[in-house]
Parts: C-alpha cells; sequence; structure tokens
C-alpha cells in the first residue's frame, strides 16, 4: 500500500505545479489589455520557445504534457486519499467535527469536480476552439473577445462560478500543501492562512478580469 505521506506528497508537488501554471497563465492572459498584437504575438511566441531543439510547439506540447501528469496524478492522490479516509472513519463525525468536516470535504470534493470540467470546457473552448464562436488558431484576442459578448452572458457567467469554486478549492489546497511541507506552526497558523488568502485572491481576480472586462466592452 502506498503510504499516505506520499500521496500527500504527490497532491502537493502536482499542485505546486499547477499552480504555477496559472500563475504564468494569468499574466500571459493580462496581455489582452495591450490588444491583440500583443495577446496573439504571445501565443506565436510560446510556439517558437526552444524551437532549434524542440521544433514548433514543441515547448507548448511539453507543457501539456506535464500538465496532464499532474492533474492525473492530482486526482489519483486526490481519490485514494479520500477513499482511505472514509474506510478509516467507522463511526460518524461527533456533533461539533461534522460540520467542519463535512463542509471542507464537500467543499474540495465538489470543487476539484467543478474544476475538472472547467478545464476540460476550457481546452474545448479557447485551445481547441471547437465550442469557441470564432475558434482561430493563434488567435487567442479574436477568440476571447468572440467568446464572452454581451449575448453570450451566460459563457461568462459559467466561467466566474468556476473560477469562484477555484478560489475555494485552491485556497485550502495551498494552506493543505504548507502543512503537508511542514511549513506550518499554530504560530504561524493565521499569517500562513492570510497568506494562501490573499494570493489565491489576486490570481483568481487576475483570470475574472478578462472574461468580464470583454463582456463589458472595456477591452
Amino acid at each position: 500500500m502506498i503510504p499516505a505521506v506520499l500521496l500527500k506528497f504527490v497532491m502537493a508537488l502536482t499542485g505546486a505545479v499547477l499552480v504555477l501554471y496559472l500563475v504564468v497563465h494569468m499574466i500571459g492572459n493580462l496581455q489582452i489589455f495591450w490588444g491583440p498584437t500583443a495577446l496573439n504575438g504571445y501565443a506565436e511566441w510560446l510556439r517558437t520557445l526552444l524551437e532549434p531543439v524542440l521544433g514548433w510547439e514543441g515547448f507548448v506540447w511539453v507543457v501539456r504534457v506535464a500538465l496532464t501528469v499532474s492533474v492525473v496524478g492530482h486526482i489519483w492522490a486526490a481519490t485514494l486519499l479520500a477513499l482511505r479516509a472514509k474506510r478509516a472513519r467507522p463511526v460518524k463525525y461527533a456533533a461539533g467535527n461534522k460540520v467542519k468536516g463535512s463542509y471542507t470535504a464537500r467543499t474540495m470534493r465538489w470543487g476539484g469536480v467543478i474544476v475538472l470540467l472547467f478545464i476540460i470546457w476550457h481546452i474545448l473552448d479557447l485551445t481547441a476552439g471547437v465550442v469557441n464562436p470564432n475558434g482561430e488558431h493563434l488567435k487567442p484576442y479574436e477568440n476571447i473577445t468572440a467568446d464572452f459578448t454581451p449575448d453570450r452572458w451566460y459563457i461568462t457567467l459559467w466561467y466566474v462560478l468556476a473560477l469562484v469554486a477555484i478560489w475555494f478549492h485552491l485556497r485550502h489546497g495551498l494552506w493543505s500543501a504548507i502543512q503537508t511541507l511542514g511549513r506550518s506552526s499554530n504560530r504561524r497558523e493565521k499569517t500562513l492562512k492570510a497568506g494562501a488568502t490573499v494570493f489565491t485572491t489576486v490570481l483568481i481576480v487576475g483570470f475574472l478580469i478578462v472574461p468580464i472586462s470583454a463582456t463589458f466592452g472595456w477591452i
């Protein structure tokens, strides 16, 4: 049987990879405020990185493989830990712990499901362009502005709700990772929790501002 400590470490490590990607992705997205030349040029630049070695789009595919492995590893470790926790709890929570334990479990479980569904939709929408009204390769500016028009408010709403779910999932995940890596203590607990909240909020606001701005015609 795989030790729980190792599974938690896998969750923390894969989570760190995904968070790093989210930070870079958010910063890249914000180039939309500099116009189509900046954002479309950024999309093309990513595909030329390490081109002599990896070829056209080679770097992008390395990132995609790393993200896929991280997502699969994260879900695998989380599922095993959840199943073990359920089997190890033959007696229900006491009244005081039931609310806290159930809330945390539901938040992470359903938040994870929403995040996974959002990732699938996001790939189909703004990566593959299958469900995007424009869907032109290497034209992210045009794809985004076509996606989040006022008459497609429901798409904007879906993105907002999904990003809120990511906020809850990521905030708790960061705190759990800090505990797993042994960086937490009773004295620093409030500071670390506040730091996780601020970081997550800034990151999610950075993502939210793009679809909202496109919907209201600010870009």
